[in-house]
């Protein structure tokens, strides 16, 4: 009886922990205006979100068949969130023109942040590749 009880309080426990994260990502996701940002908080809150909640559903179900294919779930998506992840974030920067690169600089007690433009960048390096590709027949 009093096994119960514990299991069921560490569930109840993993189970609060586990939507504490995914509301935080509500909030991250709507604090940030890049998308980058906004991904990366949402990417983080629902990974842990996601393994909190069904560590709960694990520990409340007991070590049984239901409880390894829950834990085939977390690898999987453990597994499949990051790739997703960094695909959308690759998309994003060879898509977003306004992207940059961001340079912090300390002087003294003062902070400078300069933002650089690489679309110019890109073009370079883009109209060398045909020129090579043009050499090259």
């Amino acid at each position: 009886m009093t096994g119960a009880w514990i299991r069921f309080a560490a569930s109840a426990v993993c189970m609060v922990l586990g939507l504490v994260f995914m509301v935080s990502a509500v909030f991250g996701v709507n604090k940030f205006r890049h998308a980058l940002n906004r991904m990366h908080a949402a990417a983080l809150g629902d990974t842990l979100g996601i393994l909190f909640v069904i560590l709960s559903l694990m520990i409340m179900r007991g070590f049984s068949l239901d409880s390894l294919k829950l834990l085939m779930v977390i690898v999987f998506f453990w597994i499949a969130s990051p790739v997703s992840g960094h695909m959308i974030s690759r998309l994003e920067a060879m898509t977003d023109e306004s992207l940059g690169e961001l340079s912090v600089l300390e002087k003294g007690s003062k902070v400078h942040v300069q933002l650089h433009d690489v679309s110019n960048l890109d073009r370079r390096a883009s109209r060398e590749k045909k020129k090579k590709g043009a050499k090259g027949r």
